[in-house]
């Protein structure tokens, strides 16, 4: 790993603070010329918690593992380790520490973990959330909502099976959200006789295809929960292993990134107004970048501008909204902004986009239909999606692209999605949080797909004969005449013309939503 980042001053000063809370000494010499070491070590935890997600295949321990981890590094209460001493046992007569996290009834009769489990548990330098994920195919959809809050997964395989085509699939799903740190965890090394050979054969097969993924950091570590082996202790099973443990390992791995990055995005949640106060807000919350009193955003969709004159949030005004950060932001002109919006700098938009080459994990247990009615949605909008086409699928064997028209569930495809109106969107790679999306039922509302967006078009794809294009026109002669010609009202309008889009969809014809006008100045 590389070494640690210089703190900036405030984040020096905040350190002090905390460690003069926690009574460690520290010179004044420390606090005018450097960081000291009692500070380099908690200048991890000033970023936030670490958020850990486990994925692998059933069975291979994932629920032991936390357990294990929870059992050994933290203050359980005693009640529950005398509940657990006196349940059943395991090998060796040890406790049964899935029981630490498989809270459901259906879990606990069946032995699986069917929902995500979150739990919350401080060791000696930092706060740690584990996410626990169901290993079952059948649940995947449940291992990629979990991975998408996740700063590093643990991939977990049992050292008798190896890699399989579930961790294939875990792994590429990792990618596609984002997850750049990944631990492989070879478990159950008790039942191969703490081999070191079957351990690096699975360690080789692991970085023969995680290369393919844009993983920064991918360490390979061997465990064996039950018995807590380089689970929090190094393990006297396995010398030939000189590493850290599991925990030492999570312990050195930086908290997710809090300092602003990417451009200015911030997505409209709602509108508040206070009429007493002469007050207009746009809510919501900063998913990248920052944005400071008197500086310049722009609508994407209406590519109206106006200046920032207030940030207010319920603890105080703010002179600066940074990434993260939840706030209603008051402009010095009401231009029409409505939810589905998002603001952002003049040099650095989003693209207001028709239409999306995407990458998605199917969720749906209905297979793709081309015909089917489907809504795209993203961080707060929610647009009509007019053709979706499947091109190919993500071969697990080889993780290579295969060229295909179908998919069904847990498949991980490539395809193109054409919206039948402009969207404000990001690829994923320069914007996470506006890069991403859903796809739901346009009649359920049940989550079809998730995934991501790796090019973004402004232009329309050409509609085909059977399309049917809803103008501005059509619609101003009688559903929205009331609405003609007056710019304020054109989240009205989207959300009209939205719906009569959905009706026609539901009803099978494609539709194509003319473009609004611009209303810039």
């Amino acid at each position: 790993m590389s070494a640690p980042t210089a703190l900036s001053k405030d984040k020096k000063a905040a350190a002090l603070k905390v460690v003069a809370e926690l009574g460690v000494a520290t010179g004044e010499s420390a606090a005018d010329t450097h960081v000291s070491a009692e500070i380099e070590k908690i200048a991890p935890e000033l970023s936030g918690m670490l958020r850990v997600l486990t994925c692998g295949s059933v069975d291979d321990g994932k629920s032991t593992l936390i357990g294990r981890l929870l059992w050994d590094a933290t203050d359980l209460y005693d009640d529950q380790r005398e509940t657990l001493r006196r349940g059943k046992t395991v090998d060796g007569g040890n406790p049964d520490f899935s029981l630490l996290m498989d809270g459901l009834v259906a879990e606990r009769e069946q032995g699986i973990t069917i929902d995500i489990a979150w739990r919350y548990f401080d060791t000696a330098t930092r706060r740690i959330v584990v996410i626990d994920s169901p290993g079952h195919e059948q649940y995947t959809r449940n291992m990629a909502s979990g991975a998408s809050h996740a700063d590093v997964a643990i991939l977990l395989v049992d050292a008798r099976h190896g890699i399989k085509r579930q961790t294939r699939r875990h792994a590429a799903i990792l990618d596609l959200v984002g997850v750049k740190r990944v631990i492989l965890v070879v478990n159950k090394m008790d039942l191969v006789d703490w081999s070191e050979s079957i351990f690096r054969k699975i360690e080789t097969d692991f970085e023969t295809f995680s290369w393919r993924f844009g993983f920064w950091e991918a360490k390979a570590i061997p465990t064996a929960a039950v018995s807590g082996d380089n689970v929090a202790a190094a393990s006297k099973n396995m010398p030939w292993y000189p590493g850290p443990t599991l925990l030492e390992y999570l312990e050195s791995l930086p908290s997710r990134v809090t300092e602003p990055t990417g451009p200015f995005r911030f997505p409209v949640q709602t509108v508040l107004r206070d009429s007493r106060n002469d007050f207009r807000g746009l809510a919501g919350t900063v998913s990248g970048g920052s944005v400071r009193v008197g500086e310049t955003v722009v609508d994407a969709l209406s590519k109206r501008s106006a200046k920032v004159l207030r940030i207010a949030t319920m603890d105080g005004d703010l002179d600066q909204a940074s990434q993260g950060q939840a706030v209603a932001i008051q402009l010095d002109t009401d231009i029409d902004v409505a939810r589905g919006s998002v603001l952002s700098k003049a040099d650095t938009r989003p693209v207001t986009a028709r239409v999306l080459e995407a990458r998605m994990v199917w969720l749906s247990e209905t297979a793709y239909d081309p015909r089917g009615s489907y809504l795209l949605r993203t961080a707060t909008d929610l647009a009509p999606v007019s053709t979706l086409k499947i091109r190919s699928l993500l071969d697990l064997e080889t993780l290579e692209a295969h060229p295909s028209d179908a998919c069904s569930t847990n498949d991980i495809a490539i395809g193109d999605i054409a919206l039948g109106r402009p969207a404000a969107v990001d690829t994923f790679g320069d914007a996470p949080e506006t890069g991403s999306f859903m796809l739901v039922d346009a009649i359920t509302g049940a989550s079809i797909a998730g995934g991501v967006i790796s090019a973004a078009r402004s232009e329309a794809a050409a509609a085909d004969e059977n399309s049917f294009v809803l103008t501005r026109a059509m619609l101003e002669r009688g559903l929205n005449a009331d609405l003609r010609d007056k710019p304020q009202t054109e989240a009205e309008f989207r959300r009209r013309a939205n719906e009569v889009a959905l009706i026609l969809r539901a009803a099978g014809i494609n539709v194509e939503i003319e473009s609004a006008p611009d209303y810039s100045i």
